[in-house]
């Protein structure tokens, strides 16, 4: 006769963490507004930036190949930070946060969890607007290398843009989150460096565009993706602005 014991406890942590990703990207998925801001704001950026003709200053080379690598750093940042702030700061409003809190998933399961499904949607979103480029005449060089840089990048962007907004979701009231993630997702695609190119802008701002999570991802895929390599120091500020949002996230973030 074979006796069964319970064994009451937490999971493995990697499990958690793989449960909540899945959780997180099909209510991402099911959100209408979040796949609006995730997916057909880029794609009408990247149709109209090309129709535009003059209207928009993309500076030397085809406008297709300027705009593409802008778009793609718009998508991690609609999904990263835009997408991620407004619905934390929701799920913290209605109770999902507080319920969480009483769970074994500690902090940094619920940040790894709902990066590994912004970085799932992120997957998606490239998958598309590269093929829609590509069909526009797109032309990314680099090869292999250029992938490779153009991951590292996306990866450590979203990092960025993830930990800035669950800083600022876990510490405004939802209304206030929904506003600002709004005001800084549009002040960024306007004066970011996102859509236009760094050399566009004025060389007394250029500095500080450059220091922007915004400006350091669009730049970095742009060097990428016309075949000059990794950008080291599109890779240093997006490093410093993961860190610092970690840090800042771990110590203000509050479950209600």
């Amino acid at each position: 006769m074979t006796t069964f014991a319970p064994t009451p406890g937490a999971a493995p942590l990697p499990r958690m963490i793989r449960a909540q990703a899945v959780m997180e990207t099909r209510l991402l998925l099911r959100n209408g507004e979040q796949l609006l801001i995730a997916l057909v704001i880029p794609l009408l950026v990247l149709v109209g930036g090309l129709e535009s003709g003059e209207l928009v200053d993309l500076g030397a080379g085809r406008r297709v190949d300027v705009l593409t690598p802008g778009v793609l750093a718009l998508a991690v940042m609609s999904s990263a930070f835009t997408s991620m702030a407004i619905a934390t700061g929701f799920e913290r409003r209605y109770g999902v946060l507080k319920r969480l809190g009483a769970s074994p998933l500690p902090r940094s399961g619920l940040l790894a969890g709902k990066t590994g499904a912004v970085l799932l949607v992120e997957s998606l979103q490239i998958a598309v607007l590269s093929a829609t480029a590509l069909l526009l005449g797109w032309q990314p060089e680099g090869g292999l290398l250029a992938v490779v840089a153009s991951v590292l990048l996306v990866v450590l962007g979203t990092a960025a843009f993830g930990s800035l907004a669950l800083a600022m979701a876990g510490t405004l009231r939802a209304e206030a989150t929904l506003a600002a993630a709004n005001l800084v997702y549009l002040l960024l695609l306007v004066g970011g460096g996102v859509v236009v190119p760094l050399d566009r802008y004025p060389d007394a701002v250029q500095p500080v565009i450059e220091l922007l999570p915004s400006g350091a991802l669009a730049e970095g895929l742009r060097e990428a993706l016309t075949g000059q390599g990794l950008s080291w120091p599109a890779v240093l500020v997006l490093s410093v602005w993961a860190a610092a949002g970690a840090a800042l996230t771990s110590r203000t973030f509050r479950w209600e």
